[in-house]
């Protein structure tokens, strides 16, 4: 285990710089710092006398930190409530990242708020010149984000999925990506690199399409977390005992494949299973 500072292990409190509603059950805090965060890797966020809940990063460009989050727990709806100015816990970061090489085109797989992290990692690939195929999916047109943000991106092209059609495809965002795998097989010498982060029974609709179609593949699993730093362990999964604080939250497919839980169920900090 990499050992964890102990000034990142506390937290320290931050004034929220800036909030945008990025849709109605959805908000974006900006805070005035830098961890020196990696896309995919996670802040531990504190609410004094409340509670404390991971969180992806949506983007760290070394003067300013963000976290996108959806209002569908307490935590989050407490969070939703507060204003500018006000002041939120944070620590880290946290946990693995993603990895490319210079010049590698990548498929970028976003369901629901799993879109913020994902133009993270869309922000840094294009410092090395990849070439990115974003594909964003959500219900419907009201719940897509980052569209204008991932439009902006240089060698990028979006691809839009909504179940019910009011925006881009109808249907699901890996139909989209057996189009786009089916389209267009990976080139040597730089493969394919298949990304993602959403809902868990999405990545494993993903995960089994990378393994049919020899893909490289790594997506971002969450579990309940309480430390964030390997001591606790409520976020190890069956059975291979990984800690994803620390062995994740982004995780290779070829790990993934042997999660025994993974697309069936979770547990709570209690440790009780819930079916997907």
């Amino acid at each position: 285990m990499k050992e964890i500072p102990l000034e990142d292990r506390l937290p320290r409190t931050y004034r929220i710089a800036k909030i945008v509603q990025e849709t109605e059950h959805v908000k974006t805090f900006t805070f005035p710092l830098s961890f020196g965060a990696k896309p995919g890797q996670f802040v531990m966020t504190w609410l004094p006398g409340f509670d404390e809940v991971p969180m992806s990063i949506a983007m760290d460009d070394g003067e300013e930190l963000k976290i996108t989050f959806f209002d569908v727990g307490d935590m989050t709806k407490e969070l939703f409530k507060l204003n500018e100015g006000d002041l939120v816990g944070l620590r880290g970061p946290f946990g693995t990242h993603y990895t490319w090489q210079k010049d590698q085109r990548l498929i970028l797989m976003a369901g629901g708020y799993g879109a913020a992290p994902m133009y993270f990692v869309a922000n840094e690939a294009i410092k090395d010149n990849c070439t990115i195929d974003f594909v964003v999916g959500a219900r419907g047109k009201e719940h897509l984000l980052y569209l204008e943000e991932i439009k902006g991106l240089k060698n990028t092209t979006l691809h839009i999925a909504t179940d019910d059609g009011s925006m881009g495809y109808k249907g699901y965002n890996t139909e989209v990506l057996e189009k786009l795998l089916n389209l267009n097989p990976s080139p040597s010498p730089n493969p394919i690199s298949v990304f993602a982060c959403g809902p868990e029974m999405m990545m494993k609709r993903i995960s089994d399409i990378c393994v049919a179609k020899k893909v490289d593949c790594a997506m971002s699993l969450e579990r309940y977390m309480k430390c964030g730093y390997g001591l606790c362990g409520n976020c190890v999964v069956d059975p291979l005992g990984i800690r994803l604080c620390i062995d994740g939250p982004v995780v290779k497919n070829e790990i993934v494949q042997n999660i025994a839980e993974f697309g069936k169920y979770h547990r709570d900090d209690l440790g009780k299973k819930h079916t997907f």
